[in-house]
């Protein structure tokens, strides 16, 4: 009987210590804390803030395009990324799409190479004004680069070749 009591409790510490390890390693929400990062503000637009129409075959539609300070500091002096150029890592744009005249969707681009979840160095994400996901960093920007790989080559941003 004994013996019985010691198993048990043996296995029962050795389930609690397998829990406690599992609780240290947490996952990061790429999401989430891309999303806190694109509401903090400290964002420039482009073309002073214009809405401009959605250049097919765009699925977005009309939007504002904004840059942080990291991906601002690459655009030359016409205030675009040189064809052959590319956005350092840390650069943040995003594209505030419109329906009428409201925000509806922000779709996200976030230059993080090293990001698990990077597609081609870019964190691709898409959400709703509440914060909620509609396209998911874990998705890696499948669905999204195919058409950002246009032609001439501007580190997958579409915007300076359509406005």
């Amino acid at each position: 009987m004994r013996r019985k009591i010691i198993t048990i409790s043996l296995i029962i510490a050795s389930i609690a210590i397998l829990q406690s390890c599992k609780k240290d390693k947490t996952e990061v929400d790429f999401d989430a804390v891309l999303y806190s990062e694109i509401t903090a503000g400290g964002y420039t637009y482009y073309q002073s803030g214009n809405l401009l129409s959605g250049a097919s075959p765009s699925p977005h539609g009309s939007f504002k395009l904004r840059f942080n300070s990291t991906a601002l500091a690459a655009l030359d002096s016409t205030g675009e990324l040189s064809a052959g150029s590319s956005f350092p890592a840390g650069s943040i744009i995003v594209k505030e799409i419109f329906s009428d005249s409201t925000i509806n969707l922000y779709a996200v681009m976030k230059k993080d190479p090293s990001n698990v979840n990077a597609g081609s160095g870019w964190l691709w994400a898409e959400y709703r004004t509440d914060g909620s996901v509609v396209f998911t960093t874990v998705n890696k920007g499948n669905g999204c680069i195919s058409c950002h790989s246009g032609t001439p080559n501007r580190d997958l941003v579409r915007t300076f070749d359509l406005h």
